[in-house]
């Protein structure tokens, strides 16, 4: 489907790639023959600089919308594309594809989706599952063999592709993206998002204030879930502010079981850390939709990834 692509910004350089005049200098000294051998560099470099533009979409999904409203049950995963070893990954995500049947669900809000020389994991995922799909590059660039993104599948009709740069990014070469769609359910529609933010602490409290304003602007007080990878603890400043603007679904049904879904360990197997970094927000709290179950899961066998994923079913009210 062909559609015009929402990206709003309220917080002003989040759209960042390599200085003009940076470009502008490295295209005057590549003229010389003696820098050459670099000029198949230098494109590389200025590609995986740039930034995302519009998102890949497919809305060729299978025909749940004909059934009748009920329940919609929504997995949030980072995929973790292990670049550039890729260890296993096409039996992680037959893993992943095994659960998602399983457990019959409608709507994926993923991280880490790579597109690689020989697997474009968005197009495959949308192929073996039959579901519409909205996804975006975040890193990396098809220049040089890799790039990764975050993507929502669907086996609704999507519209309203949405996707944003989230907080300020000094790094050219590395960047965090909100990507999100309006999903036509047999009971209305409800925007979902998917979200990959960054590790350090301040550029993390950015992002997710960033987030919060741009959602707010896509939804506009129409129900809607946030999933994602937000690489931020439960007990951080800025996930105890989300949580009291919008519902955590996890801590709603359990407000005091063991939330981890990542864990770091020592070379010996041992545990070395464990957080909750993955959540599935529903905003607003009191929207046309409630939360009947939750909880977070791995693949039987081998892991999908090094994530946990987290399962949301939701129920009209």
């Amino acid at each position: 489907m062909n559609q015009s692509v929402k990206n709003i910004n309220p917080i002003p350089g989040t759209q960042y790639a390599l200085p003009a005049g940076l470009l502008s200098i490295g295209r005057k000294l590549l003229r010389f023959k003696v820098f050459n051998n670099l000029r198949p560099l230098a494109w590389r470099v200025a590609a995986v600089s740039e930034v995302p533009g519009n998102p890949s979409v497919q809305n060729q999904g299978s025909d749940r919308h004909l059934r009748n409203c009920g329940s919609i049950t929504v997995i949030s995963a980072n995929l973790w594309h292990d670049w550039p070893r890729y260890w296993r990954i096409t039996e992680r995500l037959e893993a992943f594809i095994q659960l998602v049947v399983e457990e019959d669900v409608d709507i994926l809000l993923l991280q880490e989706v790579s597109r690689t020389t020989g697997l474009r994991v968005d197009e495959w995922l949308a192929d073996r599952l039959g579901m519409a799909y909205v996804y975006t590059r975040a890193n990396g660039h098809r220049a040089i063999g890799f790039e990764e993104g975050i993507a929502v599948f669907s086996r609704f009709p999507m519209s309203q592709p949405a996707l944003s740069q989230l907080g300020h990014q000094s790094n050219p070469f590395v960047r965090r993206m909100a990507l999100g769609a309006k999903v036509e359910t047999p009971c209305g529609d409800l925007h979902a998002f998917s979200v990959h933010l960054g590790i350090t602490p301040r550029n993390n409290t950015t992002q997710v204030a960033h987030l919060r304003h741009w959602v707010g602007n896509i939804a506009l007080r129409q129900p809607a879930l946030v999933g994602g990878d937000f690489n931020a603890h439960e007990s951080s400043p800025q996930i105890r502010q989300t949580r009291s603007r919008w519902l955590d679904t996890f801590r709603h049904l359990h407000p005091h079981a063991d939330g981890h879904t990542h864990v770091i360990r020592w070379p010996w197997g041992s545990v070395l850390r464990k957080h909750r970094l993955d959540y599935i927000f529903l905003l607003p709290d009191e929207s046309s939709w409630k939360v009947v179950e939750t909880r977070h899961l791995s693949t039987s066998g081998l892991s999908h990834s090094d994530h946990c994923a987290i399962i949301t079913r939701l129920e009209p009210v």
